[in-house]
């Protein structure tokens, strides 16, 4: 993915943001909110390690989970013919809606 850098293996999300002139990356698997700003992608590499250290360690020291725990379960609504094109796209594959909705995310996430 292009907007996305892996900093000691946690993902964080980058943009530039034209109004100062630098990137900003912001960590995406976290319980809290952890950003940083560099003008270069090495700086925003250095950046970014030294953000999420400043972070783990204090989750270390106050005891809290650094990490966004997912259920794995989530609902989404489409409009009804595409719930139709979706079952059927399913069954051609001879798939469960749930197992070709899981085939079909893991391919479009690719991360």
């Amino acid at each position: 993915m292009m907007n996305l850098m892996k900093i000691n293996n946690i993902n964080a999300v980058i943009k530039y943001d034209p109004e100062i002139e630098m990137f900003r990356g912001e960590f995406v698997e976290l319980n809290g909110g952890v950003d940083f700003y560099a003008k270069d992608i090495e700086s925003l590499k250095k950046e970014g390690a030294i953000s999420l250290k400043v972070y783990l360690d204090a989750c270390k020291k106050h005891n809290i989970e650094p990490k966004k725990k997912y259920s794995g379960k989530f609902n989404v609504r489409v409009p009804s013919n595409l719930h139709a094109n979706i079952a059927t796209a399913a069954m051609a594959e001879g798939k469960s809606l749930n197992q070709w909705i899981v085939d079909t995310l893991e391919q479009a996430a690719h991360i």
